[in-house]
């Protein structure tokens, strides 16, 4: 798992970049509609999970545990694709899709690190994003009921803080690459 991850390391920043994007515009923008909303989070999860799956796609020759950025970046595409198809939909219902794919990327951010640290790689950065993408999903689908201005900062603080943490996991993501090809290690995150 550390091998793919060093290699695919920009899907990494990639969708931390997207993270701290939208999270800028959604808090910087406070006449925020539902509808604009609505598209900039389709935007977010399409581009994560797009470059999940070309990450999966590209190393499923040399890992066997390619699957898992597959199915995170499915998730992804899925939660962007129905958020796209259905912008009118009440918001009830994109609270649902952002808390389930919070909660699913979570999880899968917390097996990804669990491997990791089987592998002998201890990365709590991933693991405090996968904890905190979990417990938003949850809140989230607990409590839908609340206002869309508390969504849009609640939504916007989980990206920004999810965004600006896959970015630094990337940074570091990337000095495995060359550490493995030096046979040290080079990730100022590896303990």
């Amino acid at each position: 798992m550390d091998e793919l991850l060093g290699h695919a390391w920009w899907m990494l920043a990639l969708r931390g970049a997207a993270g701290v994007l939208f999270s800028l515009l959604a808090l910087l923008w406070p006449g925020l509609t539902l509808l604009l909303l609505v598209a900039m989070f389709a935007a977010y999860a399409l581009v994560g999970g797009i470059a999940s799956v070309v990450a999966a796609i590209q190393n499923r020759s040399t890992r066997t545990d390619w699957w898992v950025p597959l199915l995170l970046g499915l998730c992804s595409v899925a939660a962007g694709v129905i958020a796209m198809l259905l912008p009118g939909v009440t918001a009830l219902l994109l609270i649902a899709v952002i808390g389930a794919n919070a909660l699913v990327t979570g999880v899968f951010d917390l097996i990804t690190a669990v491997r990791l640290r089987k592998r002998g790689r201890n990365e709590p950065l991933l693991f405090f994003i996968g904890i905190l993408s979990v417990v938003f999903g949850i809140v989230v689908l607990l409590y839908p009921g609340a206002g869309a201005l508390a969504l849009v900062w609640m939504i916007s603080t989980y990206a920004l803080i999810t965004g600006a943490l896959l970015l630094v996991f990337a940074m570091g993501a990337r000095g495995w690459q060359r550490a493995d090809s030096s046979g040290k290690p080079n990730s100022p995150l590896h303990s």
